[in-house]
């Protein structure tokens, strides 16, 4: 299993990149392992600013539809348009092409709250 350790995670299997106060956002590899083939991406929240575990937007798994959760409090400033004809990439690269949004935080302190690579594998049990 895939577990960056240049990433920050949460423990609703959310991964977070941060470049200043830019954060890149997708699921984890073990997300989406769970989840299996992913049909659909639902995020309809870009421009709009969220409290951190909120829900901004859905992904859509042949057998079942998970919430996607605010990792940061921020507002959403993009989304991965490719992800609309090609959500199958958050199966085949979730770190990667299968990014799913760009938040613009808001609220640098909460990054000192997510977990790092070794505290994302005790959520797992990996």
């Amino acid at each position: 299993m895939n577990i960056p350790s240049d990433l920050k995670f949460t423990k609703d299997h959310e991964w977070v990149k941060i470049d200043g106060d830019i954060a890149t956002v997708g699921i984890t590899d073990f997300a989406q392992g769970e989840l299996g083939d992913i049909v659909y991406v639902e995020v309809e929240t870009l421009d709009e600013s969220f409290d951190q575990e909120e829900v901004f937007g859905t992904v859509e798994a042949v057998k079942t539809v998970s919430d996607l959760f605010m990792p940061l409090s921020g507002e959403i400033i993009a989304f991965n348009e490719d992800l609309e004809s090609e959500p199958e990439k958050v199966n085949s690269d979730p770190y990667g092409e299968g990014w799913m949004i760009k938040i613009k935080l808001s609220n640098m302190d909460e990054v000192d709250g997510l977990l790092d690579d070794a505290g994302y594998k005790e959520v797992i049990g990996a």
